[in-house]
């Protein structure tokens, strides 16, 4: 049984940071791209960060971009989130998911891509991120 363990979100600050940590069990990890979607109440999941099974690269959704990093570390099955300066609008829930293929989701092929991990992915239960003003 595949699970996806979700930790470390909470309340912070406007400008301040969070690490968000995932870890997997039930399933080959490094086989798996690993990456992070955020749902805020009224609209829908949209992603936000991707990885490729090795590490190797890396992708991020536009509105995060130079603030967010996401890397993994296969030996511990744990995926992480490194989120810097928070604004207002990063407040969501925060959910881990894996899926076999990461590409860039600022194209429209790599929309399509992510696509695919809401409906074929697996997905952890989430951890709440508030950004406070």
């Amino acid at each position: 049984q595949v699970q996806l363990v979700e930790s470390w979100g909470g309340l912070v600050q406007s400008g301040g940071s969070l690490r968000l940590s995932c870890t997997a069990s039930g399933l080959t990890f490094d086989d798996y791209a690993m990456g992070w979607f955020r749902q805020a109440p009224g609209k829908e999941r949209e992603a936000v960060s991707c990885v490729t099974w090795s590490g190797s690269s890396a992708y991020y959704a536009d509105s995060v971009k130079g603030r967010f990093t996401i890397s993994r570390d296969n030996a511990k099955n744990t995926v992480y989130l490194q989120m810097n300066s928070l604004k207002p609008e990063d407040t969501a829930m925060y959910y881990c998911a894996a899926e076999a293929h990461c590409e860039d989701m600022t194209t429209v092929q790599g929309l399509a891509v992510m696509a695919r991990w809401i409906r074929f992915g697996y997905w952890g239960q989430g951890t709440q991120v508030t950004v406070s003003s």
